[in-house]
């Protein structure tokens, strides 16, 4: 036994499939492409045919979507904070209300803040979130990191507490209730 000799299993190398050779090729007459209309002409192709399963055009909605668990989080970074109190626009601290306004933001928003960048001075900044370089950063140079609960509409909404106590105060909890069957 030798190389030469080698060959494929039987049955593991067919012959192409020649249409359009007449009938004596076993798919005459219509070439195996059935009878007439679009899919017997040349050049069909269904372009977004997916086996079968309910289309992509047809599982996304048709209009903007948005997940309604996705909160809308506007980040600055430290060193934009720097730029603002070089520039005058803020003092020894920034409120939810400084950021909506420099940011020209919605009420409905989040606002965190990045690390990116040094502070050159001591300031307080109310903010909901705070990356971990960030607050590292802002205690360093003597300031404070405060941690808002709520977002301006949230806080615009709540009935008992002053605005600026509403901001800090954290949501409370949804609790499921159980009801209990009696027993038999």
């Amino acid at each position: 036994m030798d190389l030469s000799s080698l060959r494929p299993a039987k049955g593991a190398v067919k012959n192409k499939k020649r249409v359009g050779r007449g009938p004596g090729s076993g798919n005459g007459t219509t070439a195996g492409k059935g009878n007439k209309g679009q899919q017997a002409r040349s050049g069909y192709k269904k372009a977004i045919f997916e086996g079968g399963q309910v289309p992509i055009y047809r599982r996304l909605p048709k209009f903007g979507f948005t997940p309604h668990d996705k909160k809308p989080v506007n980040s600055v970074n430290l060193a934009q904070i720097d730029k603002w109190i070089q520039d005058g626009l803020v003092e020894n601290e920034i409120t939810i209300l400084d950021l909506k306004s420099l940011l020209h933001a919605s009420n409905a928003d989040y606002f965190k803040i990045l690390g990116n960048g040094e502070l050159s001075s001591a300031i307080t900044i109310n903010a909901h979130a705070f990356s971990k370089s960030a607050e590292e950063k802002i205690v360093a140079a003597g300031g404070k990191a405060i941690k808002a609960f709520r977002t301006l509409e949230e806080a615009s909404k709540v009935r008992d507490l002053s605005f600026e106590e509403a901001l800090l105060k954290p949501k409370a909890k949804l609790v499921k209730r159980v009801s209990k069957s009696p027993k038999p």
